[in-house]
């Protein structure tokens, strides 16, 4: 969907098509309310809180719907004794983990791919302890944990770790209208961004965004037709 059918869209929900008064509505505020309901409607779709409870992919619609957010990417690590920590902070789009791959390596036996589960910074010290959870070549099982913006995969020392590939949502790419001047730096966009989602995703976004910019404006039916309108139809 290209950005002047949404914010005419936008605009019909509001019922401000043909307004003249006070609170029509800018370019820029509908490019703040439609990026603030994409990250708002993501992280209810992640975490399970709409009105399936279905969160990350635990259905074939909340896979369809995520899938284009899921970024593969290898990352640098580098040896700190009992773990192996990315050299490099999270990515700058990053939303959350999904999992991290790694190839094990061991002076007795092949390398091979180790299955990583993510783990609480805070229960480390009982994981590397507990003789079924704690780091495995044998197994080809460990743990990680985020700290810092960082990934930690943990070895206990009795192997190393090779080709890592960080596997994680990211941010939905936030739309930009030519023409509009954002406030708060006063540049004027130049070019036209669209949104990433399918076009029946944007539809909901638009609702989203319409209840948004009516809360904003204290318009009390287009804020509860826009709110309930988006997880109805989710």
């Amino acid at each position: 969907m290209n950005n002047t059918t949404l914010q005419l869209k936008v605009q019909q929900r509001l019922n401000k098509l043909a307004s003249n008064d006070y609170d029509n509505i800018e370019a820029w505020q509908v490019v703040e309310a439609f990026n603030k309901a994409q990250i708002e409607w993501t992280r209810r779709q992640l975490r399970g809180g709409n009105p399936y409870q279905d969160g990350d992919e635990q259905s074939v619609r909340r896979i369809d719907d995520l899938q284009h957010l899921l970024l593969p990417l290898p990352v640098a690590i580098a040896d700190k004794g009992i773990f192996w920590e990315t050299v490099n902070i999270l990515p700058t789009d990053y939303l959350e983990y999904k999992r991290i791959d790694i190839d094990a390596t061991n002076d007795c036996c092949d390398d091979r791919t180790m299955i990583v589960y993510l783990a609480e910074e805070g229960n480390r010290a009982q994981l590397l302890r507990d003789e079924h959870k704690k780091p495995s070549y044998d197994w080809a099982e460990t743990f990680s944990t985020l700290i810092n913006n960082r990934a930690r995969i943990f070895t206990n020392g009795e192997f190393g770790l090779t080709n890592a590939v960080l596997t994680y949502y990211r941010l939905p790419v936030n739309i930009e209208i030519a023409g509009s001047v954002d406030p708060y730096t006063l540049t004027t966009t130049v070019v036209d961004v669209e949104s990433g989602f399918k076009d029946d995703i944007i539809a909901l976004l638009i609702d989203e965004a319409v209840g948004i910019i009516a809360g904003d404006t204290e318009s009390g039916n287009q804020f509860s037709r826009g709110s309930q309108s988006a997880e109805r139809n989710n």
